[in-house]
Parts: structure tokens; sequence; C-alpha cells
């Protein structure tokens, strides 16, 4: 079958560099990584700022979109976490004309920051640029109507703004998003100067003509124009590639949580305020993120330290038809997906109806059904590999007869007693449901409160970056 034409956004077709590479483009682009650690250490400062006429002079500085009338059928909110997808806008209006000229605006890269509830953890997840995928229908920013198809992620953005991106974002991954902020090239470099710089390392000297970075090898703090040069650089740094970048940025942004979490700046509120103040003057966002809201979520999340925040990249591989593209590679990107949206981290087992035995049958010697009970497609087999590796015997997957179950449930017979204790202490929010059935084997039926497997934080099984890791650790 021939593979789908991709529609692309943002230029020409890219020559054959290596995969995931890309070529220059006029005038650069603010790698928008760097702006996820910025919207989220401001949320995790603002509960130190007391004073309502605080708040409300930076909510002033604000501009709000209402976007929720554009989203269409949505999917349903689970547990108690935040999900706020941050979208980069390399827009060369006002006083971004001077970083060269392009027309409207695009989405480099977007992230979905999940917070976890008392702030247990928080998640930056991002989306490669040029990950191919199924986008959905949505109204154009000119009041039209652009039809589902086969594109890079970033289109959605240059069709239909925030709210269409938005839009993309729960088709792909089944989270609900709660909130998106939108941030662009103005204050920037105010930030950066606010925090009295930013910790970067260098494995070699730079020496780049277009961005003007000149810096040897080594521990560097980068101020102003230089911070600048140095997140839009795209030479002499790693292989040139847009996820080594990636990479790179989410170290830059560890470097601003531990600024910001380890550095002084809540004890000083000159510091505190200055910094909120540039970083909110270059942001946009939708009209239900207001005060109350804000405020809100800087309680949640009140004395969480860099060790709890870790930056991770949608697993991918090259795409089929085009070594210059990306795809989700599967099923590690469903799997982190699943556990983003179950908010792991905070899901415990849920007791038991009865005292369960202690587990003394090995997983080798257990056999196992898994029904999919949810509207998330391929669940069931995502979940059937992660029990392979852990040593079951996966005997059938498949779907429940009706959909919408509610509460996950792991079912066995007298004959399979002595097996289900074991599944049962290596899975997240199941409850044990005696039957008759007469066969050894156990039935795995996933609901919507599905949590996953036991063992380790949401990113569990994704490479990433914790925030307060050594930047100079293995930094292309």
């Amino acid at each position: 079958m021939t593979p789908p034409r991709v529609r692309h956004s943002g230029g020409p077709p890219k020559s054959r560099v290596p995969y995931g590479a890309r070529t220059p483009r006029r005038g650069g682009a603010l790698p928008w990584l760097a702006w996820g650690s910025i919207v989220m250490t401001a949320i995790l400062v603002a509960g130190c700022l007391s004073a309502y006429a605080a708040y409300r002079k930076l909510y002033g500085n604000i501009q709000h979109e209402s976007v929720l009338g554009k989203l269409g059928k949505r999917p349903p909110k689970v547990g108690h976490a935040t999900n706020i997808l941050v979208l980069g806008s390399d827009s060369r209006a006002g006083k971004d004309a001077k970083y060269g000229k392009a027309e409207g605006e695009r989405s480099d890269t977007l992230i979905v920051l999940h917070l976890s509830p008392d702030g247990k953890q928080a998640v930056g997840m991002s989306f490669p640029r040029d990950s191919v995928v199924q986008l959905p229908s949505c109204k154009t920013t000119k009041g039209g109507t652009v039809a589902a198809h086969t594109g890079m992620i970033n289109e959605a953005f240059s069709e239909g703004g925030p709210a269409c991106s938005w839009k993309t974002v729960e088709s792909l991954t089944g989270i609900r998003i709660d909130h998106f902020v939108k941030v662009d090239f103005s204050g920037f470099k105010g930030i950066v100067d606010a925090l009295g710089g930013v910790e970067i390392c260098l494995p070699t000297a730079v020496h780049d003509r277009d961005s003007k970075l000149n810096l040897s090898a080594g521990r560097h703090i980068v101020k102003g124009e230089q911070a600048l040069a140095y997140v839009r650089n795209r030479h002499g740094l790693g292989d040139g590639s847009d996820l080594s970048r990636i990479k790179r940025q989410q170290l830059f942004m560890s470097s601003i949580v531990k600024k910001v979490t380890d550095g002084g700046l809540l004890s000083s509120p000159t510091k505190l305020y200055a910094f909120l103040d540039a970083g909110t003057k270059s942001v946009t966002t939708d009209d239900g993120l207001d005060i109350s809201e804000m405020k809100k979520l800087a309680s949640s999340v009140e004395g969480m330290s860099a060790g709890k925040v870790k930056f991770v990249t949608v697993p991918n591989e090259p795409y089929v038809s085009d070594p210059n593209r990306v795809q989700f590679a599967q099923p590690a990107a469903a799997q982190l997906f699943n556990a983003v949206k179950n908010d792991n981290v905070s899901k415990t087992q849920s007791a038991p109806k009865k005292a369960a035995a202690k587990p003394t049958v090995p997983a080798s010697q257990i056999t196992v059904r898994v029904l999919n009970g949810t509207d998330q497609a391929g669940l069931a087999g995502t979940v059937a590999d992660q029990l392979k590796a852990k040593g079951y015997k996966v005997v059938k997957v498949g779907n429940t007869p009706t959909p919408n179950v509610t509460k996950s449930q792991l079912r066995y017979g007298p004959a399979g007693a002595k097996a289900y204790p074991t599944l049962l202490n290596a899975v997240k929010t199941i409850t044990p449901k005696a039957t008759k059935s007469s066969s050894a084997r156990l039935d795995l039926v996933i609901g919507k409160d599905w949590g996953g497997m036991k063992g380790g934080d949401v990113a569990q099984n994704v490479d990433g970056v914790q925030a307060n890791a050594n930047i100079c650790k293995n930094n292309d």
C-alpha cells in the first residue's frame, strides 16, 4: 500500500538529511522546549505571591483566547491531575520582527505539561514537530474548515491555531487537556535576565556565524541575546537533528527549574515578581485559566522540587516513507500516553473485597486473557505486551462485549484462586472478582480507571531528563 502523502508546513520539502535532522529555515525559530520550563516554573513560584494585587497585575499581562467551543468530542477527565498544552509561536510580528520575516505563526514544538495533584510529580512530554500523525478536522483561523488528513503535527497550529493543536493532541493521546499556554519570542531575554542567567554546558567550543554564538567548551551562564542565540542555534551542536536538539533543550529546561527551585528566587520577592512579570507579558492562554485557577494550580504544586520534575520525548521512529519525518513508536507511545492520562504516580491499588493470599505462583505459570473495556484503540494489545515482558502467558487479546467499563477487574475461577494474587500485585487500580469459571485462566478487564502496571512513575520506560540532573552528563 502506498503511504499517504504528507502535507508539509513551514517550507518546501526537505532534502535527504540524517534521520530527525532539518535544514535551516530563514530567520530560525526558537526551540520552544525552553518555554515549557518557563511556564512550569511560573506556576511553581506563583504560589509565593500572596497579594491579590500582584496576581491581578500579572494576570493583566496575559492575553486570552476562547477555544472550548472548537474542540468537538473530547476524552473524559480522569483523576485530578492537570494537563497544560504548551505551544510555541514563531510569530515575527511587532517586537519579534527583527528575528526574520515569516508570515503567520507556526508551532515548532508542542509540550503537554502534566502536573500530578499534591505536588507529587511533573512531567513535560514533548512532541517532535516533524511527527506524521492523523490530524482531525478543524476550524481554520480564517473561519473555514480544514478536513481531517495525514500531516505533520505542527500543521494543526498553522491551520487552526491553539484550538486545533488542542483538538489534535487530545485525539492522538486520549489525554484530556485542561488549559493551553502559547508563548512567543518577546520577553524571553527578560525572563532569563530576571533569573540572573541560566547555566548551560557545551561539550565542545561553538563559533557559529549565523547565531553569533561564540563560547568555549564547558559550563557557562548565559543571559540576554547570548541565551537566545543558544536556544536558537542550529549548527555546531550535536548531530544537527531535531531529536538531538530536543535532548539538549531538555537539559536547558532542567537548568531553569533548578535555578528557580534551588537558586533563592523564592526567597526574593523582587526577583520573583520580575521573573513572573517578564514571563507573563509574552503569554496567551485559554480564558478558563483565570486568577482563581492560577492560584489553585500554584497551591497544588507548592513545594515541588527539581527532583520531581522530568522532561521526556514521545517515543518515535523514522516515518515509513520519509526518513526526514518521524512517527510515534508503538506500543511505547501508547503506554506513555495512557500512563500520563491515568497519572500513575498518584494511583494506588484498590483494596480487594477479600484479603488476597500472598503470591505463590510465578508469572511464567499463569495464563491471561486481556479484554479492553475502554474506547482507547489498541490498549489491550499494549497491556498484553507488558504482561508478556513480565513472563505471563497471554492467550487472547480482545474487547469486552460492551464498552465503557468503569472499573478494571481481575476475574478468576476456583482453579485460578492460587494464581490471581501474583497478577493482582503487579497491576494498579484493579479489583479482584471471583467467578464460577472452571478455567485456570485469568481475565484482565481494562476499565476507564486503568492505572497501568506497577513499577515506576508516569515516564518509567521513556528516556528523559530529570530536572535535577547534571547538565554536563551525556550532553551532546
